[in-house]
């Protein structure tokens, strides 16, 4: 009875960080919310002057659903240019929804947030 009562509290424990996945279309319906969107990156533009890498989510610019913000401290966590590597990749993002000039975004502040969605299937998959 005691072990099931600790994975019952495991369970639950994980369950409770969990982000809800959500479609990246619905993204401008849950600002203020973190959450988790599996989509595809179609492209996007560095802003060396800021320092910016902007990721275009679910479409191209500037009809795409979702934009990704990498600041310069998030960047330098990646191995290579965040645009170069997920460009025309299936990734997952997790974070707070924002909105900037009205259009939904996730502010990438650590490389944990951005993952290529195959490699993430990979790493979670039972060995």
């Amino acid at each position: 009875m005691k072990i099931i009562l600790i994975q019952l509290f495991y369970l639950t424990t994980l369950t409770a960080f969990a982000q809800p996945e959500i479609k990246v279309n619905d993204a401008k319906n849950h600002v203020g919310e973190t959450v988790r969107i599996c989509t595809k990156i179609y492209g996007g533009k560095y802003l060396e002057k800021d320092t910016l890498t902007l990721l275009n989510a679910g479409g191209n610019y500037p009809g795409a659903p979702l934009t990704i913000v990498i600041r310069a401290g998030a960047a330098k966590e990646f191995s290579s240019n965040p645009l170069v590597y997920f460009k025309g990749k299936d990734i997952c993002v997790t974070g707070k929804i924002e909105l900037f000039k009205e259009k939904p975004q996730i502010v990438i502040i650590t490389k944990s947030q951005l993952v290529d969605h195959i490699k993430d299937i990979i790493d979670t998959e039972p060995k």
